[in-house]
């Protein structure tokens, strides 16, 4: 007799994924640079390159180069905006039946809630992740995300303007992690996900010269995972919204290892350039896990980890949004 399989399903806000293991917004394209090579409907949410309102070219190359244990990128967040990807790519996506996530950057607090305010009603978009570690040119050039006030700003004015499930994602650039997503939570995110990447570089040492073109960029992959499941850890014993872990996942064991620490779902990134196959192989792999471990359920594995010893969880739910 065949046993049960276990069920891993999650609820993300008001979006209901068949299974907790997204696509890292900037690694995946848009869904059409990988539907030759697999079934977009296996995939808990598709989460496409960040959008803004008007087209924007991204830097100079060479934009990226492979480092020991990761990936550095300079890209300059490319996109066709938002009337591009309206006509371009949004039709393709209509015809999968995993959500669509459409990750979102501005500038400025008001092209942050004009853009979101555009994808209302919208046809084959399911949800928002609210990308804060954008400068604001207004006030020097300092990423939203890592001000607490600015943050505080930009989620609640894109709160105001859409109705869809929001995910705020979090940049690792800050002192201490908990507190923004204590914001995004008192400010009406649904979710947060973690973790952006890290400022970094690479030099050439026989030209003297940066490799990036940007001189630097961000470092993703292996090397900052065990850096992102402590920050998912901390933000997971803050704040009562799910959280999405991302950074450094290879295989099934670095998302088990997000779950386990308090992650409701898991985006894999870095390793889909070097296999494009790398979200589905996790997602069997969990589902290995769960019946090895005799679990009826994803959501019965989250936040799941033993430390051996009594740790006080952060205070209160932080300041109300205001």
């Amino acid at each position: 007799m065949n046993k049960p399989k276990p069920d891993l399903s999650v609820r993300i806000g008001g979006l209901v994924m068949q299974n907790p293991v997204m696509t890292a917004s900037g690694t995946f394209g848009y869904g059409p640079e990988f539907a030759r090579l697999m079934d977009l409907n296996r995939l808990g949410a598709i989460v496409v390159k960040g959008i803004s309102l008007k087209p924007t070219q991204g830097n100079p190359t060479p934009r990226l180069v492979e480092v020991p244990g990761g990936l550095l990128n300079a890209i300059g967040l490319q996109n066709p905006g938002f009337d591009g990807f309206v006509r371009d790519y949004l039709p393709f996506l209509r015809h999968y039946r995993a959500p669509v996530i459409v990750n979102i950057w501005g500038h400025t607090i008001n092209e942050y809630a004009s853009i979101a305010e555009r994808f209302n009603d919208l046809p084959g978009v399911h949800g928002l992740e609210l990308n804060i570690s954008c400068p604001n040119i207004k006030h020097g050039g300092i990423a939203f995300g890592t001000d607490p006030k600015m943050a505080r700003r930009v989620i609640t004015a894109v709160r105001a303007r859409t109705r869809l499930p929001l995910i705020t994602k979090l940049s690792p650039n800050v002192t201490v992690i908990a507190e923004f997503a204590r914001i995004a939570e008192a400010c009406g995110s649904d979710a947060v996900s973690l973790i952006n990447s890290f400022p970094a570089m690479a030099i050439d040492i026989e030209a003297r010269r940066p490799i990036l073109a940007n001189i630097t960029g961000g470092l993703t992959g292996p090397a900052i995972h065990t850096i992102a499941l402590k920050m998912v850890w901390e933000t997971a014993r803050a704040v009562k919204i799910p959280v999405i872990g991302m950074g450094g996942i290879t295989s099934a064991r670095e998302a088990l290892a997000f779950i386990i620490a308090g992650a409701s779902a898991v985006a894999v990134g870095t390793a889909n350039f070097s296999e494009p196959l790398s979200t589905l192989a996790v997602i069997k792999g969990i589902e290995a896990y769960l019946v090895r471990h005799r679990l009826p359920s994803i959501r019965a594995l989250v936040g799941t980890l033993e430390t051996g010893a009594v740790i006080p969880k952060p205070r209160g739910p932080g300041r109300p949004c205001a």
